[in-house]
């Protein structure tokens, strides 16, 4: 991988294009099955944060500084909007879409806006939603709330402690999946171990 990117760069700076190109580094889910992804619990196929935090840089010389970091909270599908901003082109009206543009953050990393993300897998009937610090996680019909700003380790359950909220965030979720299409009940996934060694909240 190091060796491909580093001939991608090359290809940009001998063309002169290295300096007003966004590259975006990125991964599609959490560590695999032999990855490390301490402090966090939970791996692919799980959406504990270490299923679904994943590492991010964005490489463009001519409109971020070097060495910056931002707290913006982001999903892949946010890509898409971020290179149609940039190329000055609207999405199709009729296919709307599913992330945000990152561009005015790239520029100003302090300047953050907020959003709700929101997940769904039929393995292990997982559901998720982030709001600000607070994710709402249900993992085989067992409902969990932590706090990730206190807890990144989603350990401390807080469903009993704020039954309110919990009961909000379930709610925002089940509405936005309601307008999702149903999961087909033939759809399978091949994965190579059991639920008995993924990551279980406690």
């Amino acid at each position: 991988m190091d060796e491909g990117i580093g001939r991608i760069i090359q290809a940009l700076e001998d063309t002169g294009a290295g300096e007003d190109t966004l590259i975006v580094f990125t991964s599609d889910n959490g560590g695999e099955r032999f990855s490390d992804t301490w402090p966090l619990m939970g791996k692919k196929m799980d959406l504990l944060e270490g299923g679904i935090r994943v590492p991010l840089i964005a490489h463009w010389p001519a409109r971020i500084a070097p060495g910056g970091t931002t707290a913006q909270q982001a999903i892949t599908m946010d890509w898409v909007a971020t290179f149609l901003d940039l190329a000055g082109v609207p999405p199709h009206p009729d296919y709307p879409l599913d992330g945000c543009s990152l561009l005015g953050v790239l520029s100003e990393p302090g300047q953050t806006f907020q959003r709700d993300l929101f997940w769904r897998m039929k393995y292990r009937d997982q559901a998720a939603y982030r709001r600000g610090d607070w994710k709402y996680l249900s993992i085989e019909g067992n409902h969990y709330l932590f706090n990730l700003a206190r807890d990144e380790r989603e350990r401390a359950n807080q469903a009993k402690r704020e039954p309110g909220r919990l009961a909000d965030m379930r709610a925002r979720f089940e509405a936005w999946a309601a307008t999702l299409p149903q999961i087909p009940p033939d759809a399978n996934a091949e994965i190579p171990y059991s639920s008995a060694d993924m990551a279980q909240p406690s």
